[in-house]
């Protein structure tokens, strides 16, 4: 009995042992599986993250309002934009024939319709048509746009002052829809404030990747459609826009006599507020430091476009390659994006700026190197000097900028933010006019022509010069965090006068009565 018991013991225990390593090995390919299913999913929910959360917002917001953001910040801003910026300089150069220093003149006015943001905003705001306030002026902006697109495009042997007006005019629909469309997004924001930051990555990810196409395509279409002929696309996104104002949901108004005449008494407060919050130091010496920063930076873009494409005295680079170098360097500004989020963001203003503007005046030796024909000397190619030149500027750009954004929204005081935040964009947008007209002055009194480049080394040495001066400006910029609150919240308020809150209590006690 006890033999075998033994025995059945030991044959009960060999199934038992076999059972178990089967177990485990079926434990192991559950396990392997398992860990390929999760890459799977991993690699699935990197293409699925962005349609759901596009999903979402379409949920908790209008999806026709949607549209309208992918529309004019990915086709009309961000692909537009870039389009824009390479085909112009091919056309005034190999269509119009024009000067470098001549075509700095004609793009500092394509700031003009940027400039008078506030006053597209102010028509938004206070002359609807037919009780609607946004869509109408889609509309406007697309009509414009495509109008002037289609003109320069069509019509040969345009003067050059009419090709300027039309390409003001598709400049002018861009600014227009970009000021509607971010109407919208200001009323949302106030409505579903748990999103505003959702919307406003959205903007970020559609311009970036419009641009990003932008220039991609601008050279190859430059090639196969030339200057002209490729400005044509430029009308195809003003159609899109035209539809917008059509299908974008906007409820219409009623009581437009009111609204409008209390609209006006809004803007007159606004204008007063305005006048008082930029009497401040606090205000006014960090909004000249980023004009002076911007204006000092004088541009000598088109003479160094005109000198990479000439074939004797450049490097000759093609269409093609003039795009893919603005691609990369617009992919090169979301890792500048990341680099200041990432690392910069807690440091205080006046140091990140000084150092962001230190590299931006050394940085642009790059470009004096490069004139100058060194980099053959080092044995390093044109096509990869000035991609790495590209790139460098880019970042370097996008980390100084972005402070800048940052410190303007720190500037503007409670109840008048949306306005006061138009004007110092204008300030930014007027500086990099005085940019644009200063650099071509320079280029014309250096004799910087089409064909004669031999001072082009002197004009960049001068702007890096002036870019490097522009530190003994910094102690304007606060040395705060740029966290911190730069104005008293009360700063509209404790100069009022007795006068007006006597005014203010007469408007309460009429409305009173008028409810009794």
């Amino acid at each position: 009995m006890d033999s075998s018991e033994k025995e059945g013991l030991v044959v009960v225990e060999e199934p038992l042992s076999s059972t178990s390593e089967q177990s485990a090995h079926i434990s192991n390919q559950t396990n392997l599986h398992s860990a390929e299913t999760c890459k799977k999913s991993n690699i699935f929910s990197v293409f699925l993250e962005p349609i759901q959360w596009i999903q979402m917002l379409s949920s908790q917001l209008n999806p026709t309002f949607i549209i309208g953001i992918v529309l004019v910040y990915g086709l009309n801003l961000g692909f537009s934009g870039s389009f824009f910026k390479v085909v112009t300089d091919y056309y005034w150069k190999d269509v119009q024939k024009v000067q470098p220093s001549v075509v700095q003149l004609y793009i500092g006015l394509y700031y003009i319709p940027w400039i008078m943001k506030p006053i597209w905003g102010l028509l938004t705001d206070v002359f609807p048509i037919r009780g609607y306030r946004r869509r109408p002026y889609f509309v406007v902006a697309g009509i414009l746009g495509g109008t002037s697109a289609l003109m320069v495009a069509v019509i040969g042997n345009l003067p050059a002052a009419v090709a300027l007006a039309c390409l003001i005019g598709v400049a002018a629909g861009m600014a227009i829809a970009d000021v509607t469309i971010d109407a919208c997004i200001a009323t949302n924001s106030i409505e579903v404030r748990s999103l505003a930051p959702d919307m406003q990555s959205l903007c970020g990810v559609c311009s970036s990747a419009g641009a990003l196409i932008g220039y991609s395509t601008s050279g190859f279409f430059v090639h196969h459609l030339g200057p002209q002929g490729a400005l044509i696309l430029l009308a195809v996104p003003p159609v899109f826009i035209t539809v917008l104002g059509f299908v974008i949901y906007e409820m219409r108004s009623s009581g437009l006599n009111y609204e409008k005449q209390k609209t006006m008494e809004n803007l007159g407060v606004a204008v007063r507020g305005m006048y008082q919050t930029i009497k401040f130091p606090q205000v006014w010496k960090p909004s000249l430091y980023m004009y002076l920063s911007l204006a000092l930076s004088i541009s000598t873009h088109e003479g160094q476009f005109y000198w990479y494409t000439d074939p004797k005295a450049g490097p000759a680079f093609s269409q093609e390659f003039v795009g893919i170098i603005y691609a990369i360097g617009a992919m090169a500004s979301m890792v500048g994006v990341l680099i200041y989020h990432k690392t910069l963001k807690d440091l205080p203003f006046r140091n990140l700026l000084f150092f962001a503007q230190l590299l931006y005046g050394t940085s642009g030796m790059l470009d004096l190197i490069f004139v100058l024909r060194w980099n053959l000397a080092l044995g390093i190619p044109d096509y990869f000097f000035v991609i790495t030149e590209e790139c460098v500027s880019r970042i370097i750009s996008r980390i100084r900028w972005i402070p800048m954004m940052v410190l303007s929204t720190r500037l503007c005081p409670i109840g008048i933010e949306g306005t006061f935040f138009a004007l110092l964009m204008c300030i930014d947008s007027l500086g990099s006019l005085t940019s644009k007209w200063g650099g071509g002055m320079v280029l014309h009194m250096f004799h910087v022509t089409r064909t004669d480049f031999t001072n082009l080394w002197l004009v960049i040495l001068i702007r890096n010069i002036m870019r490097i001066a522009t530190l003994g400006l910094i102690f304007l910029v606060p040395k705060a965090d740029q966290s911190d609150a730069l104005i008293p919240p009360d700063i509209l308020t404790k100069n009022s006068t007795a006068i007006s809150d006597d005014e203010g209590l007469e408007l309460v006690k009429k409305n009173e009565n008028d409810e009794v």
